[in-house]
């Protein structure tokens, strides 16, 4: 087994690390929160943590595999060579949990509490079973012959997908959360360098495609998120919508005796 070749690079490895669980993580709460305070989840779109949930959890079972087994590891390390380091860090696998469950319990709130006619799509519900049943289909290949890092490496495939199909909806995104997503996003990458250095090997990236594209997606598209936001639509503001209909406008008593012309209040 490896081991790093530099205390110092170590230490800035689990600070990144840490850093992008923090980042990452703090963004789950504040939905949760309003759904909480609003007793609602009225506004929220329900695909979104659907699909968000099959994302964390394929890619839970990825880092968690790849972190525990000793199987895995070896079968990792005899493509890639005997002295290359597991490129799951324990921050990878507390962050899937974590994700897990919030976004588990994002779900919950929305069996619970109002929801008004907000339903999932028909759309998202086949996009996920047909994932899952994929995911069977794999299992069943892989048994015979026991090539547990290809298994791994479809579920991380699964998350990557997932990522890219809800990205194509960013309505609705504080410039908060994307500031935190895009420090977790570089934090991530940065952890990866940092392994990378000390090891004097690229193994790192192209071994772990899932996380190596899971930052520079997100990277990409915050950065295009705050373009919009700072440069390019600086100035739109929430304000007065820009057309009232006749119901807004008319008085809340009305009265027979008065013509409408008579002021209720003096100026």
């Amino acid at each position: 087994m490896s081991s790093w070749n530099s205390t110092a690079l170590e230490i800035v490895y689990q600070v990144f690390g840490w850093t992008a669980f923090v980042s990452w993580s703090i963004s789950f709460y504040p939905q949760v929160i309003l759904n909480f305070r609003r007793k609602s989840v009225v506004g929220l779109n329900f695909d979104f943590v659907v699909l968000n949930l099959t994302k964390h959890s394929s890619y839970l079972i990825y880092n968690a595999v790849l972190y525990f087994s000793s199987a895995v590891q070896r079968q990792y390390r005899e493509k890639y060579g005997v002295g290359q380091m597991i490129p799951v860090a324990v921050n990878d696998v507390a962050f899937s949990i974590h994700a897990v469950i919030l976004t588990a319990f994002t779900l919950f709130q929305i069996v619970i509490y109002e929801r008004g006619t907000q339903k999932i799509s028909k759309i998202s519900i086949g996009i996920v079973c047909a994932a899952w049943l994929s995911a069977a289909v794999c299992v069943i290949i892989a048994l015979p012959s026991h090539s547990w890092l290809w298994l791994i490496s479809v579920f991380n495939t699964i998350q990557v997908a997932f990522m890219n199909f809800r990205r194509k909806s960013t309505d609705g995104f504080s410039i908060g959360n994307i500031l935190l997503d895009l420090c977790g996003g570089l934090a991530n990458y940065a952890q990866m360098m940092v392994q990378s250095i000390d090891q004097g090997s690229w193994v790192n990236f192209y071994g772990n495609i899932g996380k190596l594209l899971l930052s520079l997606v997100s990277v990409f598209f915050d950065l295009v998120f705050i373009c919009q936001h700072y440069l390019l639509y600086p100035g739109k503001k929430a304000g007065k919508c820009p057309k009232l209909d006749k119901e807004s406008t008319e008085p809340l008593i009305k009265s027979s005796d008065h013509p409408q012309s008579e002021n209720v209040y003096d100026v």
